[in-house]
């Protein structure tokens, strides 16, 4: 009887703990299955000219490097090449910009009329495409009031939902007295600051000797330097509801502004009335790259963005879900960084 006793007790603990595994796996499952609903992916960096404009992309472009840079430069005009890549690439929709580095004069000069052009052409691409598309307004950040009514006029008459521009002028960072009035109308509009990199003549001729990866140094140095030129020159005093945006090219000016001065304040753990909004995209989706800002800016601070159509990246879906496995984020930051964080950004929804 104490055999056939034990038994029982054997069969029975057995049977319970056959159910508890089978509730367990099912929760599992149920949670994975959660997970695994597909994440609607908002790219943040993307760039587009109105096919009005005559390019300059292939001035200078070495022999071998002239077919990918003449398929990019076809992309970069052709809306047809715009909304193709949404399909089935697992993007649900592009934030556009439209960079007047595309069309400077040798001495850096644009027509007189380009913002205002370049901003109505955006505001109409982007109508006809709800939803799929949205637009940043283009100004020169260092074009005083001008440049502060243009964006006034791209936000509130056009439509668009941010304002690109480039980190430097000549001698001048953003943060110079001069780019103070177009920082100051983006906060008060709400709109985000999408703060560009952009070649540096005397740092392009001393990096680029390196190769591509030395190019990409220099204007990452320069999105940097006007990174922290925000930070320390009392820009973010004056304008506390400034939301900037810059790219992975900065991860070495963000990781030196958040242990220095000032940068402290972009941190996750800044005080929040202290806290300096700084965002950061996900430009090459490494996952090391991602943790990274992750833990320091927090989840609530990174943007998936990728640089087309200079950049065409491939499985972005499955790429993104590895770099947040390795970040450790939750259902919840994994949908922020995806999209989440930049329609809010935007002002959508």
């Amino acid at each position: 009887m104490a055999v056939e006793s034990k038994a029982s007790r054997r069969d029975i603990l057995g049977a319970l703990g056959a159910g508890v595994a089978a509730s367990t796996l099912a929760s599992s499952t149920s949670a994975m299955a959660q997970d695994a609903t597909p994440l609607k992916i908002v790219d943040f960096h993307n760039h587009f000219m109105n096919t009005s404009w005559s390019l300059n992309t292939l001035a200078n472009v070495p022999t071998a490097a002239r077919p990918t840079w003449e398929a990019i430069t076809r992309n970069l005009q052709s809306p047809d090449a715009l909304l193709a890549s949404l399909e089935g690439s697992g993007i649900a929709a592009r934030v556009i910009n439209a960079p007047t580095a595309f069309i400077e004069d040798a001495d850096g000069n644009v027509p007189k009329d380009a913002q205002q052009r370049i901003n109505d052409q955006m505001a109409e691409l982007v109508a006809k495409h709800p939803g799929k598309l949205y637009g940043l307004a283009t100004v020169n950040a260092f074009g005083g009031d001008e440049s502060a009514r243009e964006l006034t006029r791209a936000v509130r008459e056009l439509g668009l939902r941010g304002v690109f521009v480039e980190s430097a002028r000549g001698d001048l960072l953003l943060g110079a007295k001069e780019s103070r009035p177009v920082l100051a109308t983006a906060a008060s509009l709400g709109v985000p600051v999408f703060v560009h990199p952009q070649t540096d003549a005397a740092l392009h001729k001393r990096f680029s000797a390196i190769g591509p990866v030395g190019t990409r140094l220099a204007r990452g140095t320069i999105n940097s330097a006007a990174l922290i030129s925000l930070l320390e020159s009392g820009t973010f005093d004056e304008t506390p509801n400034l939301r900037i945006v810059v790219t992975t090219l900065a991860l070495g000016g963000v990781l030196l502004a958040g242990g220095f001065g000032n940068g402290q304040n972009i941190r996750s753990d800044a005080p929040e009335l202290a806290r300096r909004h700084v965002y950061v995209d996900t430009m090459g989706i490494n996952p090391v790259a991602v943790r990274c800002v992750i833990d320091l800016l927090g989840a609530d601070h990174v943007l998936m963005g990728t640089d087309w159509p200079i950049v065409v990246e491939k499985d972005v879906p499955a790429r993104l879900q590895k770099a947040f496995v390795h970040a450790g984020l939750n259902a919840a930051e994994q949908r922020m960084v995806a999209g989440g964080n930049t329609l809010k950004l935007l002002g959508v929804g």
